[in-house]
């Protein structure tokens, strides 16, 4: 009995909406980052760019993790 609680735990915090919240963020953090490379010429968009876009699929990455634990 005690391991199909354990298992519906799980499911719960799955389904909690904060994780999906969260991959939006990461989501949009990430478009950003993409979207600056095509709006300028000043010297570090490259660089700007290249750490939105990394910090968004880190932020998406660790949201999935953490439902798919």
């Amino acid at each position: 009995m005690e391991d199909s609680l354990n298992k519906n735990s799980a499911t719960v915090e799955a389904n909690n909406p904060a994780h999906y919240a969260t991959i939006i963020v990461g989501i949009v953090i990430g478009l950003t980052g993409i979207f600056l490379r095509f709006t300028g010429s000043w010297p570090m968009i490259s660089l700007v760019s290249n750490v939105l876009w990394v910090a968004g699929a880190v932020i998406c990455l660790r949201s999935v993790l953490k439902i798919l634990k």
